[in-house]
């Protein structure tokens, strides 16, 4: 079995540790100057050295020669994380008294300590109050606020800080050479990037990028760690920049992305991460509160409950900030109106039917007959909303999405890519290019949403139907019935311009009636 590199390069004196050159300067002027501390805390992130740094002090301090793997009865190692009983800690309490068998001092090693019981902290701050002459401790840890201060006061303490990313890739390219590792330097400032200032974590992926057998390039480490190619990357930042793009080709290019194994958090990291360079070289099309916005939910994906989902929302809703900085929308597609202009009287609906409204008209009245209809008001009318009686056409769907944005933004992001056509029974068919985007909006909750937008604007209880058309992806026509044409009054009245109808049924050229 061969031994792993971390270990096998692991430093041996003072002068071997990279990246800590504040501590190990301080520990050797120390040590020329025996001014010897009877208690050390080194805190800091995981794989910068601690406990390496720990080991050569214990051997520095007794003038012994440190080898990996040789033990020695003088210094002795304890995992907090294992022996962090009472028990434990008064066991170390009786036997520090004992002289060293042959070493100046009886060093001990507690690695993780912050893993340490209440009652085991308070048996060790005894031995910490009165140590004997003998007996040096050395803390460590990488949750240095877990400490009572009690024990921090008792200690010397030093702060190890993560490696540089430059740092790094000069130490690991010196291992691959005595390795024999044919690696580009890109690839290794991949490594350490991805590292995260641990040398542990970053010699670690070079010994497992060795194993590719061949040159190691930055495609090469990219496809090991799971991170998209920069390219995708790119062109995805470009798209939710563009106020041309469409959301459903922002979609496709995200499900392309997941088809090929890439994970939402890599994607929203590698996202970020080109954004903030772009907003560094002032290169952004969206203001930079836009990307702000973005860059706040990208970090916020990997803990997501559903982080597919979550990426695709934020993405959305940076794409609609950038089409609404003035750029012209797209053209309007080409529909054939299959219905009359005026919708035929619907049938109540039988799904997602609204749970007593508290609407004055009744939704069943003919349309003139609901406009003269008398109704009671109520003491408190503040609520009451009264429905309107348009026909469900092209222009009341777009007032239909724009209520659905003022108060369920979160569901008009995923509405806004329907296309909706009503059926020979009356229903509203909703039809989506992406199956899950179907899914989450013939939810209950959220068609009764919709049936309820629809009767504030048409005074009508209509049926909610959610389907999957996946010939959709490919820009062709739905193969369904069509949403009716606005009529002239309903054109005129709608607030919402016909380019942003266009935006709702995709783009094309406008029959002639």
């Amino acid at each position: 079995m061969g031994q792993a590199l971390y270990r096998k390069y692991r430093s041996k004196s003072l002068d071997e540790i990279v990246g800590q050159e504040h501590i190990t300067h301080t520990l050797a002027q120390a040590l020329k100057s025996g001014r010897i501390s009877h208690a050390y805390l080194f805190t800091g992130p995981r794989g910068v050295g601690k406990t390496s740094i720990a080991r050569i002090w214990a051997h520095e301090i007794n003038d012994i020669p440190y080898a990996e793997g040789q033990t020695n009865l003088d210094i002795i190692e304890i995992d907090a994380a294992s022996n962090r009983r009472i028990d434990e800690i008064r066991d170390l309490r009786d036997k520090v008294y004992i002289a060293p068998a042959g070493a100046k001092y009886k060093v001990y090693i507690i690695d993780e300590v912050h893993m340490l019981t209440k009652e085991a902290f308070n048996a060790l701050l005894k031995t910490l109050e009165e140590p004997p002459a003998h007996v040096v401790f050395i803390l460590a840890t990488t949750e240095a606020h877990k400490l009572p201060e009690t024990i921090i006061s008792r200690t010397q303490r030093f702060i190890f800080k993560p490696i540089e990313t430059t740092k790094a890739v000069a130490h690991m390219r010196d291992i691959a050479k005595q390795e024999k590792i044919d690696i580009t330097d890109d690839a290794l400032a991949l490594i350490a990037e991805h590292g995260d200032g641990s040398f542990r974590d970053s010699i670690s992926l070079l010994d497992q990028a060795s194993s590719h057998g061949q040159k190691i390039d930055l495609e090469a480490v990219q496809a090991m760690l799971g991170i998209p190619p920069q390219q995708a990357i790119d062109e995805l930042a470009q798209l939710i920049q563009s106020p041309t793009t469409d959301v459903s080709q922002l979609i496709a290019s995200l499900v392309k992305l997941y088809d090929q194994g890439f994970q939402a958090s890599a994607i929203a990291k590698q996202l970020a991460t080109a954004l903030r360079q772009q907003m560094l070289a002032r290169t952004l099309v969206v203001s930079v509160a836009a990307a702000t916005a973005v860059l706040a939910r990208l970090l916020d994906v990997p803990s997501s409950r559903d982080p597919e989902r979550y990426l695709e929302i934020a993405l959305i809703e940076t794409l609609q900030t950038s089409n609404t900085q003035g750029a012209p929308q797209p053209p309007v597609r080409a529909k054939t109106a299959v219905l009359p202009p005026q919708a035929p009287e619907l049938p109540k609906a039988e799904v997602a039917t609204p749970t007593a409204p508290k609407y004055v008209a009744a939704a069943t009245q003919p349309q003139k007959e609901a406009a003269a209809a008398t109704t009671t008001e109520p003491a408190d009318n503040t609520n009451i909303v009264t429905p309107g009686a348009e026909p469900l056409d092209e222009a009341t769907w777009s007032k239909v999405l724009t209520s659905l944005k003022k108060h369920h933004n979160t569901l008009y992001g995923i509405a806004r890519m329907a296309h909706p056509s009503l059926t020979e029974s009356g229903t509203l068919e909703l039809a989506f290019a992406f199956a899950f985007h179907q899914k989450r909006l013939h939810e209950a909750k959220n068609r009764q949403i919709i049936s309820d937008a629809v009767y504030e604007i048409t005074g009508k209880q209509i049926e909610i139907s959610c389907i999957h058309d996946a010939s959709l992806k490919d820009g062709a026509k739905p193969t369904h019935i069509t949403m009716p044409a606005a009529t002239t009054e309903t054109a005129q009245a709608t607030s919402e311009p016909l380019s942003a109808i266009s935006n709702i049924f995709g783009g094309g050229e406008l029959l002639q009636s």
